[in-house]
């Protein structure tokens, strides 16, 4: 089935790990601070799964959308600049945030051949029907 866990539970702060601290220094320390993770809603409509991903300031032909196996991997790459000079040409302040980031979900419960996305306004929707589950038959076996 379509499973996510989105979060890690921190309200337990009188147990100390210190293997998450190190994972904790790990990540942000590769992860950088220009970008984290983006952001995903998922709401399910019954028939389908609807996946809204905050993607801001990414243009529609930097973002990925592929699928490996029961994997949906949406990847994206941002590239801003916004530079301020003085008169004489010098940089007073330079900011620049360049990365891609990707995020991976399962898709094991959903009919992979009928997915379709959009993008607008910096937010990548998709729409992932779920596969039909096939009931058992049942039949009587006449004995001769």
């Amino acid at each position: 089935m379509f499973e996510l866990t989105p979060f890690v539970r921190r309200n337990n702060a009188a147990v100390y790990d210190p293997f998450r601290m190190f994972d904790e220094m790990e990540k942000h320390f590769f992860q950088g601070s220009a970008l984290g993770d983006f952001k995903a809603d998922i709401r399910d409509t019954g028939d389908a799964f609807e996946l809204e991903a905050d993607l801001p300031g990414v243009k529609k032909e930097d973002i990925q959308v592929d699928i490996d196996s029961n994997y949906l991997t949406i990847s994206a790459t941002r590239q801003t600049e916004k530079d301020e000079k003085d008169k004489a040409g010098n940089y007073v302040r330079r900011e620049r945030s360049y990365g891609t980031y990707s995020r991976s979900f399962d898709v094991s419960g959903v009919e992979t051949g009928e997915i379709s996305a959009s993008f607008a306004d910096g937010v990548l929707k998709l729409r992932l029907p779920k596969r039909q589950e096939s009931l058992p038959s049942t039949r009587r076996i006449a004995i001769e």
